[in-house]
């Protein structure tokens, strides 16, 4: 498999993830988490959630504040062990949306989220620069000493489903740089500082013509579940739940679809 930087951490300090990662749909922030009146007028729903769901829940946060006038969404969107690391630490939040059942159960364990369900898939794509100049063609080309590749880092879900993948192939990479998450190493391939990536199908569509995908077999060995859980200590609880629910209906469906993710 890929070599592991042994000086590598997937954890940042609490302060700071929380300072730069919560943004809002809209409105400005100053309103503070508290519990859900009926309507949800002058609430605040806090989710975090795996960075590759950026786009589409992004989106469901606009619909769930027009549904809901009066509520602002904030978003922490990282990678999924380090939210967890973060809720198990007392983050405040209401919704955990991770790109693994792993990373789940980091907070289940804790009695920190109710029953978690799977609502979308998610899996692996070769990312390239749109002209390609290495000329990968497959996951083998990956391999090749000559190619720069960035991977996720091990320890996160993206990481762990490359991982998969390349034991499933039989093959042997050593990435010039793993990063912390899905979206930080697509940035490598856009920026053109490595010839290609392991990401998800998803985040090479969001990226639009900046980079081109490129499907491999293997990625049928990797396939990511997507499990969303209310927290059991959320502070707005009931507009915890009905974003899960959002999320889980047929409206949530059309949106994760239409992002790219298999949906159950």
């Amino acid at each position: 498999m890929f070599r592991r930087l042994s000086r590598w951490t997937v954890a940042v300090p609490l302060t700071l993830a929380l300072a730069a990662g919560l943004s809002g749909c809209g409105g400005d922030d100053s309103g503070g988490a508290s519990g859900a009146a009926s309507g949800g007028s002058g609430k605040t729903l806090t989710v975090f959630a795996a960075a590759s769901l950026t786009e589409s829940f992004t989106e469901l946060g606009r619909t769930f504040e027009s549904a809901h006038p009066g509520t602002k969404v904030r978003f922490n969107f990282g990678s999924s062990a380090t939210l967890a690391q973060q809720i198990t630490q007392g983050a405040p939040a209401d919704v955990f949306a991770a790109a693994s059942p792993a990373t789940m159960k980091t907070v289940t364990d804790a009695s920190l989220a109710t029953a978690p369900a799977t609502f979308v898939r998610n899996r692996l794509e070769i990312a390239v620069p749109a002209d390609n100049p290495a000329k990968v063609d497959d996951l083998r080309d990956l391999a090749d000493s000559k190619v720069k590749v960035a991977l996720c880092a091990e320890q996160v879900p993206c990481g762990a489903a490359a991982a998969k993948a390349l034991d499933a192939a039989g093959l042997k990479v050593e990435p010039v740089t793993l990063e912390q998450d899905v979206k930080a190493t697509l940035t490598k391939v856009e920026l053109g500082e490595v010839d290609a990536a392991l990401v998800y199908r998803t985040d090479v569509l969001a990226a639009g013509g900046k980079v081109k995908g490129i499907g491999f077999p293997e990625a049928d060995k990797a396939i990511n579940d997507y499990p969303i859980a209310a927290l059991s200590k959320a502070p707005a609880a009931d507009l915890a739940r009905q974003f899960v629910q959002l999320v889980l209906s047929a409206q949530g469906k059309s949106v994760m679809a239409k992002a790219g993710f298999d949906v159950p």
